[in-house]
C-alpha cells in the first residue's frame, strides 16, 4: 500500500512511543509533532528527523491521519478538528473524559467518513488475539492490573487509565453489557481514585472481577478466564497464556496457546494504517471505545456511591 502520511498530536510519554513506532514504519510517512510545549514538540521532532506545526490547522493538506496523544481532556477538541478536516485519527485510550465528547468523536467520525481508531493497546496483544479464538462461554474473570505509582495519567480515575484495558477485553469477549455493577474504590497518593476493585455481572450468568492499582509495589497484568470444561491463564506483559482443559473422562490437558510476540503499538499502529489505506473498519471503532468508556464511568459513579456509604459508616461511630 502507499505509504500514509501521519502527524502525532501530543509529544509526551505515549506520543513519543507513537512517533517511534511510526518513524520505523514500512507503511507510514512520519511528517510531523504538533505539541502546545513548543520546545518539546522540537526536541521530539529532531528525535525522528520530523517536522513541527504550530496548529492542528497546518495539517490539513500535509497528511492523511493523525496519532491523537494529547492528554483525555483535549482528546475530543482535538480528534474533531482533525476528523472534520478530513484526516483519519488514532485517538489514545480513554476516547474521552465524558459520553458526550465521546460521542461528538463517534458521531463526526461518521459525519465525515473519516477513519477513528481508539487505543486500546491491550487488543492487539498476541496473548489476548489467541485467547479471543478459543473463547466459548465466558463464565468467570479474573483481573489484575497493578502498577508502581507515576505521575503520568493523573488527570484521570485509575479506573480510566489502567482498568478500561479490561473493561474492554471483557466487554469483547462476553459481547455484551453488565446488567450488575458493585464497585469501591479509594485514593491514596493523588486526588483521584488509585485504587479500585469491581464486580461486573452480566446477562446469563458471567461475572468478571477486576481489580487495578497504580500504587503497588509490583507491576502485575494477569486475567484468568473460566469456561465450559475449561480455564485460561494469560500474562499481558510475557505475552503468554495456557489453557487447562477437562477432557470427558476426567483428565486435565495442558496446553500453551500458541503466539507470536511483538509490539501491541507496533501491531496497533500497522493496524491503524491498513484500515486508513483500504477504507475498512478498524478492529477498535468509536463505538467500541464508547462503550468502555460508558462501563468505566458507571464504575466511578458506583465507587462514589460506596465512598458516602462508608463515610456515614464512619460518621454513625464517631
Amino acid at each position: 500500500m502507499n505509504k500514509i502520511r501521519v502527524a502525532v498530536i501530543g509529544a509526551g510519554v505515549f506520543g513519543r512511543h507513537h512517533l517511534r513506532v511510526l518513524s520505523q514504519s514500512l507503511n507510514a510517512t512520519l511528517v510531523g509533532v504538533v505539541d502546545a510545549d513548543l520546545e518539546r514538540a522540537a526536541q521530539a521532532a529532531a528525535e525522528h528527523n520530523c517536522l513541527t506545526f504550530a496548529t492542528l490547522g497546518e495539517l490539513k493538506d500535509n497528511v492523511d491521519a493523525a496519532v491523537v496523544a494529547v492528554p483525555t481532556s483535549g482528546h475530543a477538541e482535538v480528534g474533531c478538528e482533525l476528523l472534520e478536516s478530513g484526516i483519519d485519527v488514532l485517538v489514545e485510550k480513554p476516547i474521552a473524559a465524558d459520553l458526550a465528547s465521546a460521542r461528538r468523536l463517534v458521531d463526526t467520525a461518521a459525519e465525515h467518513e473519516r477513519i477513528l481508531q481508539i487505543g486500546h493497546l491491550e487488543r492487539f496483544n498476541p496473548a489476548v488475539a489467541a485467547l479471543k479464538k478459543i473463547t466459548t462461554i465466558p463464565l468467570f474473570f479474573e483481573i489484575h492490573r497493578l502498577s508502581l505509582f507515576s505521575p503520568r495519567s493523573l488527570d484521570v480515575d485509575v479506573v480510566l487509565d489502567l482498568m478500561i484495558h479490561d473493561l474492554d477485553i471483557v466487554l469483547d469477549l462476553a459481547g455484551t453489557l453488565p446488567e450488575e455493577i458493585r464497585a469501591a474504590g479509594i485514593s491514596i497518593l493523588s486526588d483521584k481514585v488509585d485504587i479500585a476493585n469491581v464486580r461486573l455481572a452480566f446477562p446469563g450468568g458471567c461475572i468478571a472481577n477486576l481489580t487495578a492499582s497504580r500504587v503497588s509495589t509490583e507491576r502485575v497484568r494477569k486475567l484468568r478466564l473460566f469456561q465450559p470444561h475449561q480455564y485460561i491463564s494469560l500474562d499481558y506483559q510475557k505475552q503468554e497464556a495456557v489453557a487447562f482443559t477437562v477432557s470427558g473422562n476426567q483428565q486435565i490437558g495442558f496446553q500453551p496457546l500458541p503466539t507470536v510476540k511483538e509490539e501491541p503499538l507496533r501491531l496497533e499502529v500497522e493496524a491503524f494504517l491498513a484500515s486508513v489505506a483500504n477504507r475498512t473498519q478498524p478492529l477498535v471503532p468509536g463505538e467500541e471505545g464508547l462503550r468502555a468508556l460508558e462501563v468505566a464511568l458507571a464504575i466511578l459513579d458506583k465507587i462514589e456511591e460506596h465512598a458516602k456509604l462508608v463515610s456515614k459508616t464512619l460518621q454513625s461511630i464517631s
